[in-house]
């Protein structure tokens, strides 16, 4: 399908006019306005989403497996392979020659299979209720057809597919009744200079040479423009900022950029952001937090709304040098999302398509497996809030989680209990409350001695079992009773 032809659109002209219209706004370009402001209710209540890694580094699709956290990241190709002297030795020139460029990969990056719609209903199926992709990675392409002038000929119009990927599979999504979101790097390797490498740039000199934008212009002229031009084109409900570790949030204008999208953006009363808008920002500034490979991030919390993000692997880009060993199970995954819920956090789990728009089968069962154990437990998933005694508990060798809807309590398992056991922080009337396992018509024996609710799980047959990946039992009313305290 080819991508619609869209009139040029003019950023919105300099500080000075973003300052009058703000003057007249809700929101100040000031952190203590900006962090006034809530983060949307649909966010909180959704608990799961799909990321989405797919851009040019799918065609090579490869960086060697470490056990280092963050360094298998293979949409990291550009900079850490390519960008490696002995590894652009070792694997790049070895398969692709010497005088292969990682813009190169741009025609082969071509998205012949990418079906959007049939994306959308694997999402569906897997009981997500918003979906992030990668409009632009480190490596500067972009996945619409942008009008920002240094990107003309590096973008998914003109450049590989000669689509609006951005456009079609935000269509699809919202089809199928999901959020849609947008993820965007502010930085690019071609242009930030950062201290982290002996060069003083990511890529080989001849690249910064050929294609670097300059600095006085580098905001303006591209990430200010396109972060604009996102929003005016395909309205996101969300904007996951990342790469913006090299430089303070002063020099991405980040506040003059959100003080914009919260008092003018088309969807002002929708759209959720992060807090990756500057080296400054992280749990500190923005929307949402969020942890990356570590749910267990102690700047993040349950009294903050809170994103872990994570692949299925240990990549976000498909990784060819991954196998079935490097992999989290089905069970896995669901045991990450009940912690995460269960902490007041979102997991945004991400998947890597190959380059030509097919999602690899492991990702895709792995995908529908969860969706499987949500459409019988989703209630205590969805919407839910946290239960402070539970969070409370030893997490010594832990397997039992809460959540909390209305009255409603909800303890989730991820081993079957062997022996009965007493529920956190609920203080039962003489008459215990009626308990019930989600998915299963058995009966569940509950007692109150002591001032504990104690319930003893059912005996269940194998076809009795509602799933195997995880349990939850339902107290109705169990999180109204007295000293239940939340």
């Amino acid at each position: 399908m080819p991508f619609i032809h869209y009139a040029p659109w003019l950023l919105l002209a300099g500080i000075t006019a973003a300052t009058q219209a703000q003057a007249q706004s809700t929101y100040q370009p000031t952190w203590a306005s900006l962090d006034q402001r809530p983060v949307p209710q649909w966010f909180t209540d959704a608990k799961f989403g799909i990321f989405i890694h797919w851009g040019v580094y799918s065609v090579p699709a490869y960086r060697p497996v470490s056990p280092r956290p963050y360094e298998t990241y293979a949409e990291w190709y550009g900079a850490d392979v390519y960008g490696n002297a002995a590894l652009r030795e070792s694997f790049h020139n070895k398969n692709y020659g010497p005088t292969f460029t990682y813009r190169d990969f741009g025609p082969l990056f071509r998205a012949e299979l990418f079906d959007p719609a049939r994306w959308a209903d694997l999402f569906v199926r897997a009981g997500a209720r918003y979906v992030v992709l990668t409009s632009k990675h480190h490596d500067g392409y972009s996945l619409w057809p942008t009008t920002a002038p240094y990107k003309q000929q590096w973008n998914s119009g003109a450049v590989g597919p000669k689509r609006d990927l951005v456009g079609e599979l935000t269509q699809a999504v919202r089809a199928r009744g999901l959020k849609m979101g947008l993820y965007y790097s502010l930085m690019e390797w071609e242009s930030t200079p950062t201290t982290s490498r002996p060069g003083g740039y990511y890529l080989p000199p001849a690249d910064i040479a050929k294609y670097q934008i300059p600095d006085a212009q580098y905001v303006d002229q591209n990430s200010l423009w396109q972060l604009k031009e996102l929003v005016t084109r395909y309205q996101p409900a969300l904007l996951f900022a990342d790469g913006e570790w090299d430089r303070p949030a002063k020099y991405w204008k980040s506040r003059e950029f959100l003080a914009w999208l919260y008092n003018n953006a088309p969807n002002k009363t929708e759209v959720v952001v992060n807090d990756r808008w500057g080296r400054d920002t992280r749990s500190q500034h923005g929307g949402y937090y969020t942890s990356e490979y570590a749910s267990d991030n102690d700047k993040v919390g349950a009294h903050h709304p809170w994103e872990e993000s994570r692949g299925m692997g240990q990549s976000y880009g498909f990784n060819r040098a991954e196998n079935i060993d490097d992999y989290l199970s089905s069970a896995q995954l669901v045991h990450q999302l009940i912690d995460i819920v269960s902490r007041g956090g979102n997991l945004l789990l991400n998947i890597g398509p190959a380059a030509d728009g097919t999602i690899p089968v492991l990702m895709q069962e792995r995908l529908v497996d969860i969706g499987k154990w949500l459409a019988i437990n989703g209630e205590s998933i969805y919407g839910t809030t946290i239960w402070e005694p539970g969070i409370a508990q030893d997490e010594k060798n832990k397997t039992l989680y809460y959540t909390a809807k209305g009255n409603d309590l909800y303890v989730l398992a991820t081993a079957w209990p062997a022996a009965p056991f007493v529920v956190a922080g609920v203080r039962p009337t003489r008459k215990p409350p009626q308990v019930t396992l989600l998915g299963s018509p058995v009966p569940v024996k509950a007692t109150t001695k002591g001032n504990q609710l104690t319930i003893q799980p059912p005996t269940l047959s194998p076809a009795q079992i509602p799933s195997p990946l995880a349990y939850v039992f339902k107290i109705s009313g169990g999180a109204a009773l007295p000293a239940a305290g939340r």
